[in-house]
């Protein structure tokens, strides 16, 4: 799964979930936005925050009531539950575990 943050239209960036039935990796990429602009695109949509250029943090709830939707396998609900468990085993929370740390990465067309 993708958390996206890209140039938006009248230049005010988007947040978009992509790749929802991808529950095996789960990362932020951002485009040609400042890290400023991501982190307040991520606090607006309430998905998370920026921490540096490196980490983000994203809300696991947000996360998945942005993705659930969009899901198509049918045990979509558990595989999502699994990779968040996989998260917390290596140490990869935040927020007291209502967070989970990501790698942040460029976008594809950026």
């Amino acid at each position: 799964m993708i958390v996206e943050v890209m140039g938006g239209t009248d230049e005010v960036p988007e947040v978009r979930v992509v790749d929802v039935d991808e529950l095996t990796r789960l990362h932020l990429a951002v485009g040609a936005v400042t890290d400023d602009e991501a982190d307040q695109a991520l606090r607006t949509a309430g998905l998370g925050r920026l921490v540096d250029g490196d980490t983000g943090v994203l809300d696991v709830a947000a996360l998945r009531a942005a993705a659930e939707p969009q899901a198509t396998a049918a045990d979509w609900g558990a595989q999502f539950d699994r990779m968040v468990a996989a998260a917390a085993d290596k140490g990869w929370t935040a927020d007291d575990g209502a967070g989970l740390q990501v790698h942040v990465e460029p976008a594809a067309s950026a």
